[in-house]
Order: structure tokens, then C-alpha cells, then sequence
């Protein structure tokens, strides 16, 4: 048990250390950390020289480190900005699904599986990860601009709608009939998580929060540490209820995070809970995620399946680029914005590995077609930090980096 113990231990230093060598490196070159964590997991994890290995200790951190930073994202962004974007992130998340979901089962079609396998070709091609954009935004550090938040509306939009198409699938695996009824369950539950989220984050939490703050004073229990745990005993409740309906729990964690900006509490509270969600997030617990992310990843891909595997990776790739760009265009979005959102749609991470190792669990796919699709949201998943780091830059150049301020004063 001891043994054991410093096992695990010495595999979470090991992780640690790598990330954040990795994460320095990368960024003196210019780039997001992520970038430097993802290529720590590859190098020194299974595929390679297998010096970290996965286990349940990782994958609690992992997993907590994800909600953390959905938690912190969300209280970077102003909810009535989500809301002002939602007709451009409705239009990203429908293009950056149904033409990566189309050409992924005509993919599966063409190379002769079966229905079902080529179904699953489709979701995990249409997949994206809204942790995964999230991480970038952040280390990019333009959270507060419109594609940021076309992005991040996009990205949750398209989670729920990948949610509800994978239980649609599913339920076709299992009995071989999708009914009206189920499907519409599964959509029903989504919304009314997301009515009952609204109503309780924007009508009852600022007065309970106000109430709480009063108690605490009372009985002289007030303090920074105590609101900062009560904040995320809130985002537990958001996650678990989200949970319960079948969606991811980081969902939950973006929602909280968007209500606790609305909460009304006192700016020092509010500065303490924000500064410590981003140590914990950023500093500790995300870049465990981030290099985990790759342990699922095998190499025999390359010398096995090298065709289907560049078939199946250069379809997932230009597919969510061209369909999240080509719905963007009847919008108020430019042209240049709608191709640099397209390609911060591109990357998949957890949702796919999640997505297809359910599929490998239950039977539908094998071990080849399992390793190309983690390969493949891996890779996507590698390629969206330098490629919206480039259409950042290019954006600004020409003048149409639009700050989510400059229209607020437009509207004025």
C-alpha cells in the first residue's frame, strides 16, 4: 500500500514537473502552454518512453482540474455577451457539426464498415472540446474579444448537440431503433437544465449569496476562504445536476462560473475566489488534464493504418474548419473571424477519447479504429493553439480583432 502510495506520487511529480518545464519552454517560443503539456504526455508517456503512466489518482486531478478551469473561464465572461453572440455561436455550432459529421459517416461508408462504426466515425469527427478552447483562450488572453466568445458559445452549443447525437446513436447500437421519444427526452432534459440553471444563477443566487454573506457576518464566520468554498460547493451543485441529465460535468462548471460574475459580492471576495480558481486551475490541476490527455495515444497507427489514418485526420480537420467558417458568413462576423473560429473549433480532446472509448467499450469499434480516432482528436487537438495564435495575429494586422468593449460602445 505504501509502495503504492509513492508510486502514484512520484508519477504526479513527474507530471507536474514535465508540464510546467514543457509549458515554460513552449510558451518562451511564443505559444500556449497547452501546447508544451500535450507534447510532455507524448514524449515521456505511454507512447513513447513511457516514463508517466496513467492511473486513478491522475484522473481524479485530471478531472477536477478541467471543472476548475470551466469554473474560472466562466467568470471571465459576461453572460449578456453570450447572449448578444448566441445567433453566431448557434450558426458555429450547427456548421461545426453537421459538415464534420456528414463527411465522417461518408468516410466510414467509403471504407466499408458498418452503419454504426461509421456513425461513430461521424460524432467523433463533429466532437469538439469546450475545455479545450477554453485553455486556449485563456493562455492567448482573449477572453474578453468576440470571437472568444463566438467560440465559447459555439463549443458549449455543440458538446450538448454531440451529447444528445451520441445517446441518439447509442440507443440505435442497443436496440437497433432510435425512437422520437427518447430522442426527445434526452433534448427536453438538456433544456430544462439549462431553464432551471438560468433562473436559479440569475434570479435566486445573487439573494442567497447576499443572505449567506449577511449569516456569516452575524456569527462573525465570514471570510475569504469560507466564500471561496462556498463558491465551489455552488459549481458542484451546477455539475452534478448536469451530470444527472447526461451532459458533461465541465457544462456545469462554465455555467457556475458565468453566475458567479453576476453574483454581487464584494469586489475583495469576489478578486480572492477569482485569483485562487486561476492557481488551482492553471497552475496545479489543468496541466495534469492536458498531459494525460495523450496516454490514450498509440503509435502502431503509423505503421499499420498510415492511409486511413491521414484519410481520417485531414477529413476531421478541414471539415470543422470549412463548416464552422461557411455558417459564419451570413452573420455579423467577418470572413477572417469566422475562418480563425473555425479553427478553434478543430480541436476535440477529452469529448472524442470519451466518445470513442465508449464505442470500443460497448463493441462497436475495434482497437485500430479506437487508436486513429484518439490519434486524431489528439493531433486537432495539438494543431488549435499555433493556428489561432497565427489568426489572432493575422486578425489584428488587419484591424479586425473586435474587443467585446468596443461593442459594447458601438450599441451606446
Amino acid at each position: 500500500m505504501v509502495e503504492a502510495a509513492g508510486i502514484d506520487l512520484l508519477n504526479l511529480l513527474l507530471v507536474l514537473t514535465l508540464a510546467w518545464i514543457f509549458g515554460l519552454l513552449v510558451e518562451r517560443a511564443g505559444y500556449p502552454a497547452l501546447m508544451g503539456e500535450i507534447l510532455a504526455g507524448i514524449l515521456f508517456g505511454p507512447a513513447l518512453l513511457g516514463l508517466l503512466h496513467p492511473s486513478e489518482t491522475l484522473d481524479v486531478f485530471a478531472e477536477f482540474g478541467v471543472f476548475l478551469l470551466m469554473i474560472y473561464v466562466g467568470m471571465e465572461v459576461d453572460i449578456n455577451d453570450l447572449f448578444e453572440l448566441g445567433p453566431q455561436a448557434l450558426m458555429v455550432a450547427f456548421g461545426g457539426f453537421i459538415a464534420p459529421f456528414g463527411l465522417g459517416y461518408l468516410v466510414g461508408v467509403f471504407i466499408g464498415v458498418s452503419i454504426e462504426q461509421a456513425l461513430f466515425i461521424g460524432i467523433a469527427m463533429a466532437a469538439t472540446s469546450l475545455a479545450t478552447k477554453s485553455r486556449i483562450l485563456v493562455d492567448l488572453d482573449i477572453l474578453d474579444t468576440r470571437i472568444a466568445g463566438v467560440l465559447l458559445g459555439g463549443a458549449l452549443l455543440s458538446d450538448v448537440g454531440v451529447m444528445v447525437v451520441f445517446t441518439g446513436v447509442m440507443s440505435f447500437v442497443e436496440t437497433g431503433t432510435v425512437t422520437p421519444l427518447g430522442l426527445g427526452l434526452v433534448v427536453g432534459e438538456a433544456l430544462l437544465y439549462f431553464a432551471a440553471a438560468l433562473v436559479f444563477g440569475n434570479r435566486f443566487l445573487p439573494y442567497v449569496w447576499v443572505r449567506m454573506e449577511d449569516w456569516m457576518e452575524r456569527h462573525r464566520f465570514v471570510d475569504k476562504t469560507s466564500a471561496f468554498t462556498v463558491a465551489l460547493i455552488v459549481a458542484l451543485i451546477f455539475a452534478f445536476f448536469a451530470a444527472l441529465v447526461e451532459l458533461h460535468m465541465i457544462i456545469g462548471g462554465f455555467i457556475a462560473g458565468l453566475f458567479l460574475r453576476q453574483a454581487q459580492l464584494e469586489p475583495d471576495i469576489y478578486e480572492h475566489m477569482y485569483d485562487v480558481m486561476y492557481d488551482l486551475a492553471m497552475g496545479l490541476f489543468a496541466p495534469i488534464f492536458f498531459v494525460t490527455i495523450a496516454f490514450d495515444l498509440t503509435l502502431d497507427v503509423f505503421t499499420d493504418s498510415l492511409g486511413l489514418l491521414a484519410l481520417i485526420v485531414a477529413s476531421a480537420f478541414l471539415s470543422k474548419i470549412l463548416g464552422s467558417w461557411l455558417f459564419t458568413l451570413p452573420t455579423k462576423l467577418t470572413s477572417r473571424e469566422g475562418l480563425v473560429i473555425g479553427f478553434g473549433m478543430n480541436g476535440r480532446g477529452t469529448v472524442e477519447i470519451v466518445i470513442v472509448s465508449i464505442a470500443l467499450s460497448a463493441g462497436v469499434i475495434g482497437e485500430e479504429l479506437f487508436s486513429i480516432l484518439v490519434f486524431t482528436a489528439i493531433f486537432t487537438t495539438a494543431l488549435v493553439p499555433p493556428t489561432v495564435k497565427l489568426g489572432v495575429e493575422w486578425l489584428e494586422r488587419s484591424g479586425e480583432l473586435v474587443f467585446m468593449d468596443d461593442l459594447d460602445l458601438e450599441v451606446d
